[in-house]
């Protein structure tokens, strides 16, 4: 090849631009601005003014020193402030932090100071929580109240309104163009497995192409009509903030996810694309007969966490709704592995089709590596359906790395590929499905809990000898933590008491449902055998 082809032909900015999801709302905005961007009980935004208040978030925030090296937390619930952070928070060239509202606030407080949080937006619901996570935190971020039309008014915990921040930004403001797609761009935490949680720093690039892989896994097409179903927190909304406004679609905020609200706002809005846990679709399809009923068929619903129960994806499509499993985790943007549908699966019996559904399938179109490997041999195991070994992932949308964690890092990305950590087989057809998880961490309700967190709250308990904790199947959570628990002698503690003090000493949804009281199964070398512990909790 001539050494012209390389030496002669730069990249300059004609012809290359970072990648950036931010792009999605200008384009969005100078196309379709007249079309509705937001919908929120009566209250109405279109995309040109999205851009607007978008960009007079960016002002405000410059003004107030927040840029580049700063870090904006949110916590709120699917509400407009929170979309627009996804944006605004960007624009101003500051990291997004968007946190668990689930969390308590010892968790708040360690990502508050870890993540060296500069301000802080709270949404009323959540005040409390947030005070008392500010008054442990050592870092002391500058508080604004978020006034949710629908949520509680005039709670006041810090030093201004976001409607007042608002007001001194500048709707014209030119954010400066993102000059490196590396840049960081969100930072979301895990759930701790050995303590405190890990952070994840997302770039421009892999956000940009995830919410393109989302879409195209959907098959998503312009102007889709999205319900707020999955939290906004959660792996930033598994990046579909940016994937819906890339399509020009409306997004249909909601504060709460019961049948009550979920099924009226489907029929309201005409929705056709919603995400959320298993444990959404099973409520969906255990509401009462008259909401159920009214759910018009053709609802598209993209589903990932715990392993759907073929009955719920069965259950779903008796509903008239069109069931796509996603697989992932916070480090690789959410979602990018789909259990792709195949024309032959029509043939299936209707057993048999739901059972290959739950997979969790193959790469999305912009990951470049999926695999599962022998995590000792590095090697490819068998395509057999039999052999296990890890799933792993190489490609653009796999995280930075973890934050102020080197360690963590290096061994993540051991061998050139992230190792997720589950165990999973490859059939034949090259689709992955997970057989276990090497962390124990349980996914309850699309929440991932420790059990080693859980155990370390058990071992606190004054009448508590030893304390296993494993994930025990539920059809309503997908999975609930069951606690096998030792008792010291002339103990008299109950599992109602066990299990009230775990909800003490923890976020309530961490909090084992089950506690079985038994001598621990153990190795010669003392090591609880958790793999006997699984197998008693499936049959409880």
């Amino acid at each position: 090849m001539p050494d012209s082809f390389h030496t002669d032909l730069d990249k300059v900015p004609a012809n290359f631009q970072a990648l950036s999801p931010i792009d999605f709302l200008t384009r969005a905005a100078e196309v379709y601005g007249h079309r509705d961007a937001v919908a929120h009980g009566d209250q109405r935004t279109t995309y040109r003014e999205l851009d607007l208040m978008c960009r007079r978030l960016a002002s405000a925030l410059n003004k107030r020193g927040i840029g580049k090296g700063s870090v904006v937390s949110v916590i709120a619930p699917n509400i407009p402030a929170h979309l627009e952070c996804h944006f605004g928070v960007p624009m101003s060239g500051a990291v997004l932090n968007a946190i668990n509202i689930r969390l308590d606030a010892g968790a708040i407080a360690f990502i508050l100071d870890h993540g060296e949080c500069d301000l802080l937006l709270v949404d009323a619901d959540f005040a409390d929580v947030a005070r008392e996570a500010v008054a442990q935190s050592s870092r002391k971020p500058t508080i604004v109240d978020i006034d949710d039309a629908l949520g509680p008014q005039g709670v006041r915990i810090g030093e201004t309104t976001y409607e007042a921040l608002l007001e001194n930004g500048d709707p014209n403001h030119h954010p400066d163009p993102v000059d490196d797609e590396w840049r960081s761009l969100a930072l979301n935490y895990t759930s701790g497995t050995t303590g405190n949680p890990k952070g994840v720093v997302y770039h421009y690039r892999g956000a940009y192409l995830n919410a393109i892989g989302n879409a195209l896994a959907w098959n998503m097409t312009q102007f889709p009509t999205y319900l707020w179903t999955l939290p906004m927190f959660h792996c930033n909304g598994w990046c579909f903030p940016w994937a819906v406004t890339m399509h020009a679609g409306l997004h249909v905020c909601l504060r709460t996810v019961a049948p009550e609200d979920v099924i009226p706002a489907i029929v309201e809005y005409q929705v056709t694309h919603m995400c959320g846990a298993p444990i959404v679709l099973n409520m969906i399809a255990n509401a009462p007969d008259e909401l159920r009923s009214k759910i018009p068929s053709g609802l598209k619903v993209m589903t990932a966490g715990a392993a759907p129960p073929p009955a719920v994806i069965q259950a779903m499509e008796d509903l008239g709704a069109t069931v796509t499993h996603v697989y992932g985790l916070t480090e690789v943007y959410g979602p990018c592995v789909v259990c792709a549908p195949q024309t032959e699966w029509d043939g299936l019996s209707t057993e048999d089709r739901v059972k290959v559904k739950a997979r969790q399938g193959v790469r999305y179109s912009v990951l470049e590596n999926l695999d599962v490997l022998d995590p000792e041999t590095m090697e490819p195991v068998p395509a057999d359906g039999e052999t296990i070994g890890e799933i792993m992932f190489r490609g653009n949308v796999v995280m930075k790395g973890y934050l102020k964690n080197p360690k963590a890092t290096t061994e993540s990305f051991d061998d050139g590929w992230f190792h997720s950590g589950d165990l999973a087989v490859k059939h034949p057809d090259n689709y992955v499905e997970i057989r276990d998880r090497s962390k124990d961490i349980i996914i309850s309700g699309g929440e991932n809990i420790s059990s080693i967190e859980v155990e370390g709250v058990l071992y606190k308990h004054p009448d508590v000898l030893n304390a296993a904790v494993v994930a025990r199947p539920d059809e309503k959570w997908g999975e609930t933590p069951c606690a096998f628990v030792e008792v010291k002698p002339g103990s008299s503690v109950t599992e109602a008491d066990l299990i009230a003090y775990c909800r003490d000493n923890m976020a309530h949804f961490k909090a084992p449902k089950t506690i079985v009281f038994q001598e621990l199964p153990k190795t010669s070398t003392g090591k609880i055998q958790k793999f006997v512990l699984r197998s008693t909790a499936k049959d409880l």
